[in-house]
């Protein structure tokens, strides 16, 4: 029946869980400022263009990337993130266009692309599951399953 609770069988009740979740509600509004300037013209298509076109504007991306991570960090701040995504935001930060990269571009270059559109896709979710999820369920949609990986609660 409409309005009644869940099963409790239905509901993942890990307090590190239901915290997630309340966190991202919380904060939804945020993030999804966050993913509107990370989905625009200026923020993605040009950026993500700039990488085709061989300018060091891509280099921008590290900054977006960056605020997403420290969103991400903020949404559960005592649970360390998912060594591989750490991984992949260390691969693709904290780097300076160089003239040199322009004779190995692929190679400098991809790393920056590839921590942006990881950081994009968990913050996409964030906000996707923070919309819809009235209660953290078992039965796992892909990209909660995902996002509980990133803060490995899965």
């Amino acid at each position: 029946m409409p309005g009644d609770l869940p099963d409790e069988r239905a509901v993942d009740n890990r307090p590190e869980v239901q915290a997630l979740l309340a966190n991202l509600q919380a904060r939804l509004a945020a993030l999804e400022e966050l993913l509107a300037r990370a989905s625009d013209h200026w923020g993605y298509e040009d950026l993500v263009y700039r990488f085709y076109h061989q300018s060091f504007k891509v280099f921008f991306l590290q900054a977006s990337t960056e605020r997403i991570v420290a969103a991400l960090r903020d949404l559960a701040p005592d649970l360390p993130l998912n060594e591989w995504f750490l991984r992949i935001v260390r691969e693709g930060t904290g780097k300076e266009f160089v003239m040199e990269d322009n004779q190995r571009w692929v190679e400098a270059t991809a790393p920056i692309l590839e921590a942006f559109f990881h950081t994009r896709f968990f913050l996409e979710m964030a906000v996707r599951y923070g919309r819809e999820l009235a209660f953290p369920p078992r039965l796992l949609p892909s990209g909660w399953a995902a996002l509980l990986y990133l803060y490995n609660l899965r």
